[in-house]
């Protein structure tokens, strides 16, 4: 059974999941309102992904006799000045799920909880390939260049990572 400090701490990371996944819905909208299908699905698969695992986090609690807290989320930003700018962002975010899922990974080690670590080790190795997924689309984008018709061959790269770590083409 957890306690209330771990219960505290899984029930941050999910209000930081929940974040994620409005974050990434955010930019979705605001890709289709620049006319970026295949951006505007790739952030819509990413939400999805984020719920995901938000709910992960929450039949674990569920699981172990916890309580989940369902809490207030941020509202995300509505507008990017560019398609790189709003993967900077998401790139720079997954990097800070990722140092939150390490202290959790840290704390629940130091705890000697092995179960709840075991069961963090997926979100480490998710991590792990989502900043390796936003650092990819990076680089095509910086070699593709917003300029003229980058923007449509963009598109078209962006379209082709739906499936990337663990996300699925629902469109």
């Amino acid at each position: 059974m957890l306690n209330d400090a771990q219960l505290t701490r899984l029930n941050d990371q999910i209000a930081l999941e929940a974040y994620s996944s409005r974050l990434y819905l955010s930019m979705a909208f605001w890709a289709h309102s620049q006319r970026l299908p295949g951006v505007a699905a790739f952030f819509t698969n990413h939400h999805e992904h984020e719920e995901e695992h938000m709910h992960r986090l929450m039949d674990y609690i569920v699981q172990t006799g916890g309580r989940v807290v369902v809490g207030g989320v941020d509202e995300p930003p509505q507008e990017f000045k560019s398609i790189t700018e709003a993967f900077d962002l998401a790139l720079k975010h997954e990097q800070s799920i990722s140092s939150s899922i390490n202290a959790l990974v840290d704390a629940f080690l130091e705890e000697k909880d092995h179960a709840t670590y075991n069961f963090l080790q997926w979100y480490v190795s998710e991590q792990h390939e989502e900043e390796a997924l936003f650092q990819g689309i990076i680089d095509s984008i910086e070699l593709i260049g917003e300029d003229g018709r980058g923007r449509f061959w963009i598109d078209k790269e962006v379209r082709k990572n739906i499936g990337a770590s663990g996300v699925e083409n629902n469109q």
